[in-house]
């Protein structure tokens, strides 16, 4: 007889655990700083049009966005179909755009206050009348850094 005996069948070891908790933080923490809360509920359609020659914003924390289109479905039903203006979450009149952005421009740094833009994301369907009479309202505001969001394509229309 042998002093040793062979192993019939060990079977594979099982799989270490240990390291489970930190792999587990380490994908909670990169959604926690990848992730990005949307800041605004849009109640308009939002339809760009198209534009050619178009840049991107540099410092985004320093734009403030006005929403123009026709209210959304849901919506129509207790505000109409006539295109509205939303500032932050709620519709507004033409008259309030002034004092929302006087508020936001002194939520800014006193040092950038001047390098603040504001940005118009006009439904393409909405008309010139209402989005001129915006900015009628930026310039009593002394906003005159205006923005007009687009979508980058070629533009049809009429000539």
């Amino acid at each position: 007889m042998s002093k040793f005996k062979k192993s019939t069948g060990g079977g594979t070891p099982a799989i270490s655990t240990a390291s489970l908790p930190d792999i587990v933080f380490m994908l909670l923490f990169f959604f926690m700083v990848t992730t990005v809360m949307r800041e605004v509920t849009i109640l308009v359609d939002n339809q760009k049009p198209f534009a050619t020659e178009i840049k991107k914003l540099e410092k985004k924390n320093l734009v403030t966005y006005i929403y123009v289109g026709k209210p959304k479905k849901n919506l129509q039903a207790q505000v109409g179909t006539e295109p509205r203006i939303q500032l932050n979450d709620a519709f507004a009149r033409l008259g309030e755009i002034q004092q929302y952005v006087i508020e936001e421009r002194n939520a800014i740094n006193e040092a950038e206050r001047p390098l603040m833009t504001v940005s118009i994301k006009a439904d393409e369907k909405v008309k010139m009348g209402l989005v001129s009479d915006i900015k009628q309202e930026l310039r009593k505001a002394e906003a005159l850094k205006i923005n007009y969001s687009t979508r980058k394509g070629e533009v049809f229309g009429e000539l």
